[in-house]
């Protein structure tokens, strides 16, 4: 039985090495948040693509500032002012954050270092050369690529393609990931459950999940515990980028996902993983496609989204697999679990100081959704950790979606 760290690998290999090029789509960088860039965005002009003062203050000639003996203030330059003139010897100019600084400055005195009496202004402290001023062209040259093919867009890249005007950007088109949930028990969230059935939150959080990683969610519905009807949904679930199912990978009876797969000539790499929850994961390659089954139970459902789901879209979405979210925190309460597993228990992290602390929370099992919900991560314990005293320090995987 394979390690996360393992049949996390194992996943990132496998997936690695079937994706081919991806599909593109021209966007607008208004509704590319969250694409994969496939094309290169270069700058139009240097940035900054003038001298730019980055406070408010005086642009001076640093050799002429005295502690204490006057300039005149020749004039005032705000953001967005044409400057074609220098600056006179001997006088300084009022300049704001963001404007350029006229040819003949060398340096820009913040307002809080001065005193002005009328068109006189006194210096408190000499100025070095270069103080408050962005040069031109320090920040990117014409024609350099700022943005390259594989890079995932978030606010500070889409920022960086409107400054130099790519209005337009080619990218990678969202995997799209089948979802199919299994069993008699599970009916469709709108309807009344029996006494004996539950309603199928599963295909809620999968979908949700596959949409923060950057994939879009096909929801293919719930298949009935007969053979015919899971192999029907599954080869539907064949023809999207990717399936993920849930429930009927455990040992019973009507467990059946792993046996129609098998019939339909999946090629399996793993179908257990030594975790709590999630143990009976399974990964497959199915027809050229990555399947993934995951347990039923909803904490298990989301555990093992994360750590094994969550990077095959990655690739299969142009970018490369990123790593696990894990940060180190105190731990707040004693842990004793059971060795040879490694656990994952939903828990609270908080940041009152340099280092964070965490709370494991009481929770009832993979299927206590009600504790996951009040949880923001998961504190990691490894398989040869059986106790761990209060105050030691853990490794945390955080959810994605609240941290």
């Amino acid at each position: 039985m394979l390690s996360y760290e393992e049949a996390r690998r194992k996943v990132i290999e496998q997936v690695g090495k079937m994706r081919g090029p991806c599909a593109t789509t021209s966007v607008s960088v208004w509704d590319a948040l969250g694409l994969v860039l496939a094309q290169g965005v270069k700058t139009d002009r240097e940035y900054p693509p003038f001298d730019r003062s980055t406070r408010d203050g005086y642009a001076v000639r640093s050799k002429e500032i005295k502690p204490g003996a006057p300039l005149k203030c020749a004039g005032e330059i705000k953001a967005g002012d044409a400057v074609t003139e220098a600056l006179p010897e001997g006088t300084c100019v009022q300049i704001m954050t963001g404007a350029a600084v006229p040819a003949g400055a060398d340096a820009v005195v913040m307002i809080e270092y001065t005193q002005r009496a009328g068109e006189l202004v006194r210096f408190e402290r000499e100025t070095p050369p270069g103080q408050n001023i962005v040069l031109r062209g320090s920040e990117a040259r014409a024609g350099q690529t700022i943005l390259k093919p594989g890079m995932r867009l978030g606010f500070a890249e889409l920022a960086l393609a409107a400054q130099v005007g790519a209005g337009r950007l080619q990218c990678a088109k969202r995997p799209r990931l089948a979802i199919l949930s299994t069993g008699d028990e599970v009916v469709l969230i709108d309807k009344q459950p029996g006494p004996f059935q539950i309603r199928n939150s599963n295909s809620v959080s999968l979908a949700a999940q596959v949409r923060i990683v950057g994939g879009e969610p096909v929801v293919l519905g719930n298949a009935a515990d007969r053979v015919e009807d899971l192999g029907e949904r599954i080869e539907r679930g064949l023809k999207e980028d990717a399936l993920v199912l849930t429930g009927g990978v455990s040992m019973g009876k009507y467990d059946l996902v792993e046996s129609v797969l098998k019939a339909l000539g999946a090629e399996f790499f793993f179908d257990a993983v030594a975790i709590r929850p999630g143990k009976p994961a399974v990964f497959a390659i199915c027809q050229g496609k990555p399947v993934f089954g995951l347990p039923g139970n909803p904490v298990s459902t989301m555990v093992t989204f994360q750590l094994f789901v969550a990077p095959a879209i990655e690739l299969l979405s142009g970018a490369e697999a990123l790593p696990l979210p894990l940060v180190e925190a105190r731990l707040a309460d004693s842990l004793n679990e059971r060795s040879g597993l490694a656990h994952f228990l939903p828990a609270r992290i908080e940041w009152r100081g340099a280092v964070p602390e965490v709370k494991a929370l009481k929770w009832r099992g993979s299927g206590d959704i009600a504790a996951l919900a009040g949880a923001n991560c998961f504190v990691v314990v490894q398989p040869e950790n059986e106790k761990i005293a209060a105050g030691e320090r853990v490794s945390v995987l955080l959810r994605k979606d609240v941290v």
